[in-house]
Formats: structure tokens, C-alpha cells, sequence
């Protein structure tokens, strides 16, 4: 293993530290392990989180227009409850708190114990799931389709709404609204080493990629031979555009009941005419240049499915540490998605506008 560390159980600490030094604008917490915005403003307050490895996803994402807190955990690990209820108390002003979760058992479980402690506060809070990952409908991390790409253009969406003075109910229903018309899709060339494994989570040979490749360097669904660009981007593009209706059950806090009310929920299917948002990611060893290979060919089979792409986004936004590999994520976009998306943002992973 080569990689630019100096102590293995110090990696998320010094990452913390330079962030710190590089970034005066934001207020880093270094135990519990949280980032706010150093200027909280009067608005609800965004948060998200997650394990560390997927920068510039979420503590990237703090600053005007996005998120105002981020709570890191571990490498690939969730942050802890504690973490998300004290991010949550420095952040909130009054207007309450909305945590976005990546649908992983971990992180469901940990935020769920964090907003039943940030209601014994008195303050109002709701969390949203975002389960964008068409590759599956279980993993050995989740139950039900996991929170990939998606969660970056929801943070960008919903964060704008909030700072635009839109309550917690009317930010909520947005995350909720981008949940159901976003999809995702992801593959590699190559494993990623997490730092405490010291090797690789999974071989690949050299003429072989992995179709389905989950965030958390967790092997696809599809194991084949390598492809050309064009080929690879027709299978993620098409699979994607195919997907139809997922119905799921999930479980959001009723602050009037004070407890978990359960909610059957279907994603909008995709269809002509549609208008989207697209966001091509690098996992982390992806060049822009291989990246612009594919929004070229995405771009071609969205206009042969008269499909308009209206917005795009091209570049590094959540990765999987040093993975080779890139996901294509697609989001049905109307009047009210728009005009979040276009609103400027100021963070030191995003800067629109």
C-alpha cells in the first residue's frame, strides 16, 4: 500500500486538521468529529454525513447554499450518533434541523437515534433518505437500494431551498421530490485500499470490470470483460433510463406524534421529453478527460431518447478513495429543481453561480 498518510489511525484527524487550516470559513470540530459553517445563518439547518473516503462528499459540502453541518465518521464507517446530535445543536438556529441519509443500515440506525435526541431538545427535525442506486435492492450494507450520487445534487437542491428562508417541511418534501427523481449507476476498473486493510477490497484482473460498484469499495453485480467508453456508458446510461417505478417502505419522524411513522413511497419513471440534471463522477482515479469521454456518449443516448439534458455536473463529488471507475447519475428536474439548482453555492467542493 503507498499512500500519502503519516499514521494510519490518524488519517481522519490530520484530514480534519487541514481542513481546518484551509478553510477559515468553516468551524471544525476535531472530537466529536463535526464541520459547521463558521456563520450560522437564520434558516433550518442542513446536515449530512457519512464515512470518510468519499471527499469532497459531505464535509466538502459545507458552506452557503449547501449543507450547513457535515459529520464525519471513520473510513467507510458511520459517524456516530453523538456526532450528528452535537453537529446538529451548533448548527440549528431556531428554524429546525434536516438530516440527509445515505440509505446504509449504519447510518439509517445512527441518524435515527440522533433525531430522536435532537427532539428531546425541543427542536424541530426531520431526516430523508436518498436511495438512488439502481444496481441493487439489497447489499451486505443496506437494506434496500443504496444512497450513491444522488445525495450530491440533494444537498446542492435542498441546501439552496433552505437558504433561500423555505421551512423544514417545504425542504423536506424537496429532498423527498429529488429521492423519487433521481437514479444512479456506477462501475470500476479497479478496487480501492482502505488504509486499516492495507490491501485491496476486492481483485479485478486487467481485462475484467465491475458493473454496480457500491461507495464503500464494495464489489458490483456484474463482472465482465473490460469494454470500450461508448459500451461501458450504454450499459450504465440504458440501465438507468430503464428503470422503472421502485416502491420501497421507509420510516420518517412525525414530529407531531413524536415517533416513526412508516411511508410507501415510488420512484417517477423516466420518459420523453423529460428534462434532467446529470451528474458524471469520478470514484476517485478517474481523469476529467475519460469522464468528458462519457458525457459525450451519455449525451448522444439521451438526445436519440429525446431526453434534454438541461444541467450537468463533471468531476470528483463522491468518490470511493483511489478507485478507478466513474457513476452517471440522472435527475428528472422541473420548475422548483431548477431554480435550487441554479441558486449559487460557496462551498470548497462546489462553487456555482
Amino acid at each position: 500500500m503507498k499512500k500519502i498518510i503519516n499514521d494510519v489511525d490518524r488519517v481522519i484527524v490530520e484530514t480534519l486538521e487541514g481542513m481546518a487550516a484551509a478553510h477559515p470559513e468553516l468551524k471544525v470540530n476535531i472530537d466529536p468529529h463535526y464541520i459547521v459553517r463558521a456563520h450560522k445563518g437564520n434558516k433550518v439547518a442542513v446536515i449530512s454525513g457519512g464515512g470518510s473516503g468519499h471527499e469532497p462528499l459531505h464535509g466538502g459540502f459545507v458552506g452557503t447554499g449547501m449543507l450547513d453541518g457535515a459529520c464525519p465518521g471513520e473510513m467507510f464507517t458511520s459517524p456516530t450518533p453523538d456526532q450528528m446530535y452535537e453537529c446538529a445543536k451548533v448548527a440549528e438556529s431556531g428554524k429546525g434541523v434536516l438530516f440527509l441519509v445515505k440509505n446504509y443500515t449504519g447510518d439509517v440506525m445512527n441518524f435515527e437515534t440522533a433525531v430522536e435526541l435532537v427532539a428531546g431538545e425541543n427542536i424541530a427535525v426531520q431526516a430523508i433518505l436518498v436511495d438512488d442506486d439502481v444496481a441493487v435492492k439489497d447489499s451486505l450494507y443496506t437494506a434496500g437500494r443504496r444512497g450513491v450520487g444522488l445525495t450530491v445534487l440533494m444537498e446542492k437542491i435542498v441546501g439552496a431551498a433552505a437558504e433561500a428562508g423555505c421551512d423544514l417541511d417545504t425542504c423536506a418534501s424537496l429532498a423527498r421530490k429529488v429521492n423519487l427523481n433521481g437514479r444512479s449507476l456506477g462501475m470500476a476498473l479497479t478496487s480501492c485500499t482502505v488504509p486499516a486493510a492495507g490491501k485491496p477490497t476486492f481483485q479485478l484482473a486487467d481485462d475484467e470490470m465491475e458493473i454496480g460498484i457500491g461507495i464503500h469499495g464494495e464489489p458490483g453485480i456484474k463482472r465482465m470483460p473490460f469494454k470500450r467508453a461508448d459500451e461501458i456508458t450504454e450499459i450504465l446510461t440504458t440501465t438507468i433510463l430503464d428503470d422503472k417505478g421502485y416502491s420501497r417502505t421507509l420510516r420518517e419522524w412525525d414530529r407531531g406524534a413524536g415517533d416513526w411513522v412508516e411511508k410507501t413511497l415510488v420512484d417517477k419513471d423516466f420518459n420523453e421529453g423529460d428534462e434532467m440534471i446529470v451528474l458524471v463522477n469520478s470514484m476517485g482515479g478517474t481523469p476529467l478527460s475519460e469522464l468528458y469521454v462519457v458525457y459525450r456518449k451519455l449525451a448522444e443516448i439521451c438526445k436519440g431518447r429525446k431526453i434534454k439534458i438541461v444541467r450537468s455536473l463533471v468531476g470528483p463529488y463522491i468518490t470511493s478513495l483511489e478507485m478507478q471507475g466513474f457513476s452517471i447519475t440522472l435527475l428528472k428536474a422541473d420548475a422548483e429543481i431548477l431554480q435550487y439548482w441554479d441558486a449559487p453555492v460557496r462551498t470548497p467542493g462546489l462553487q456555482l453561480g
